[in-house]
């Protein structure tokens, strides 16, 4: 079974909805939801907040986060969940943010690091994940969406951390 039935069938089964704010998997996190025959129970509304003006305005991240923390960090990724929830009132939020190369990585942020965030029943799990910086970038996007997936369907589990 594919992460984004698994992830479907258990957000069917707890009556929950779900919502995505995406950085550097820009989109394919929501049309893998979207895949799925009958998402339109469980997909609310999703965005792709690829700038740093995006996740200020869209998803209210402080430009305080931004500046001292970067877009790609825990800090980032666990307002981006809050932001979410709010803007809009959903039950599950996942966020992604990271650097999908193959340019852009810094040595403290190389390419292949993400964080994602799911916001569950009041609280905000964070992941940082680190792939190898040589993955072209649509696998790196698609590995991305993976962990997001594995991340929401352990959280959804009851399992903090997948």
């Amino acid at each position: 079974m594919l992460l984004e039935e698994e992830l479907g069938l258990l957000l069917k089964e707890k009556k929950l909805i779900v919502s995505t704010a995406e950085s550097c998997t820009g989109g394919l996190l929501s049309s893998r939801l979207t895949d799925v025959s009958g998402s339109s129970d469980y997909v609310k509304l999703n965005f792709v907040t690829y700038a740093n003006e995006a996740k200020n305005k869209i998803l209210n991240v402080s430009w305080d986060i931004l500046d001292n923390y970067g877009a790609v960090s825990e800090q980032c990724a666990h307002a981006m969940a809050e932001g979410l929830i709010k803007a809009t009132n959903c039950d599950v939020a996942i966020c992604t943010t990271g650097i999908a190369g193959p340019t852009g990585g810094t040595k403290e942020k190389p390419v292949g690091l993400m964080y994602v965030s799911v916001y569950y029943n009041g609280i905000v799990t964070v992941k940082e994940v680190r792939l190898p910086s040589n993955i072209e970038r649509k696998e790196m996007k698609q590995r991305f969406a993976d962990e997001a997936l594995k991340l929401a369907v352990s959280v959804l589990n009851n399992n903090r951390i997948s």
